[in-house]
């Protein structure tokens, strides 16, 4: 069975046909500048060259009628009709509340996606565009959503409500979502595969570490607490956002400033702060490692600040689970960069978590990276999250 995984942005689309009998890859690609002069689309089918589509896209409708086309394409294409495909998996950031699980589309579930618009203006208009132009190219193709929330949506009141009046969770949903749960979900699952041991006898946080990164304590398979919050704001210092600081910041700041409208402050916040802010040379952990390594100390800093929170987060969540079993590194730094991995370690061996240099030189792949016989395991596991897509895709659809 083949499914469609589709991932939209306001001006982008990826996607992923994956062959479900053997978890295979069968074509995927990156549409870009959709709307925009200039669009394109970079198309890689497994076994063939890579070849890029340069042609008009006014909408998504028509990004995905060229997507469709080239994945049937007789000389660069990987299949020849579109009944090979069994369901499409769409990837939506915010669920809210509705939804705990993935769930088939349906007339009520787009409504429930438009309610949560409020809570991801940019993100969840996009997705829905994807939807809508798929039900109009494969109307009686299956389709799944899964949401980005839909995974920290086990969390326990004590962990998701905020500080605030009360009355605001109740009017407006403000509380901790958390994001990157697909995520979260896949690597977890893989940790407890490649140990031989059943995910409902392990603590385990998973630290998904990118431009955008978040944390997560996941007990028993299930998600307990997250770092990220109402937005991807909160949480870690980022590439570019601040993730935790002390709110009286921002009217402070504001009021010297001369800042008046929260659009400018939500700029601040989200694009020039983060590593980019501190470092004052990149958003990229790349460009600040370099940096730091011929002397800069503010890349240095910036560096450091971020690894701290990473080591205060995973102590956190060892102490609300009671204890760690498995430490697990993902994403575009968490699976690439050996010093923010051992940075985050460092301090922690009071945890039983001790970081092997050597096995730690590594990128990219699965690894693990603790010698300890006994004790929590460290490790590095690239996350899948079209592959968790298209899992929770066909079980959906089989199970309906």
């Amino acid at each position: 069975m083949n499914i469609l995984v589709i991932n939209c942005g306001s001006s982008s689309l990826k996607y992923q046909l994956i062959d479900m009998k053997e978890e295979t890859v069968l074509a995927k690609g990156l549409v870009e500048r959709i709307g925009i002069e200039g669009s394109r689309i970079k198309h890689d089918t497994t076994g063939k060259e890579r070849v890029t589509i340069e042609e008009p896209m006014k909408d998504h409708k028509r990004a995905l009628e060229l997507v469709l086309n080239a994945i049937l394409d007789k000389n660069y294409g990987a299949i020849s009709s579109l009944d090979e495909i069994a369901a499409i998996g769409h990837r939506i950031l915010h669920g809210g509340e509705d939804f705990v699980q993935p769930a088939l589309i349906t007339n009520e579930v787009i409504e429930a996606i438009r309610k949560n618009i409020v809570l991801a203006p940019l993100h969840n208009p996009a997705g829905l565009m994807g939807i809508e132009a798929c039900r109009d190219l494969m109307p009686d193709t299956p389709m799944v959503v899964v949401f980005d929330t839909a995974f920290h949506q086990t969390m326990p009141a004590e962990n998701y409500i905020y500080p605030i009046p009360y009355e605001y969770y109740e009017k407006y949903k403000i509380r901790r979502y958390g994001f990157h749960g697909t995520s979260h979900k896949y690597v977890s699952l893989r940790a407890a595969e490649i140990l031989n041991k059943d995910i409902k006898n392990l603590n385990i946080v998973t630290c998904h570490l990118g431009n955008g990164s978040s944390i997560a304590a996941v007990k028993g398979g299930k998600c307990i607490d997250t770092s990220m919050g109402l937005t991807p704001l909160e949480g870690l210092p980022m590439g570019t956002r601040s993730g935790d600081i002390d709110p009286a910041i921002i009217p402070f700041i504001m009021d010297k400033e001369g800042i008046t409208t929260s659009a400018e402050i939500n700029d601040f916040l989200n694009k020039k702060s983060g590593v980019l802010g501190i470092s004052g040379i990149s958003s990229d952990f790349r460009d600040l490692e370099d940096a730091a390594e011929a002397g800069n100390e503010r890349a240095k800093l910036a560096l450091n600040i971020f690894c701290n929170g990473v080591r205060k987060y995973v102590a956190a969540y060892a102490a609300q689970m009671g204890s760690i079993d498995v430490l697990v590194f993902t994403a575009g730094i968490g699976e690439n960069s050996s010093y923010v991995r051992e940075r985050s370690c460092k301090g922690l061996e009071c945890l039983g978590l001790i970081i092997d240099h050597e096995l730690n030189d590594v990128r990219g792949k699965e690894a693990i990276l603790s010698k300890n016989i006994v004790g929590p395991t460290i490790m590095v596991i690239p996350t899948n999250e079209e592959l968790m897509i298209a899992r929770d895709t066909l079980d959906i659809v089989n199970n309906r």
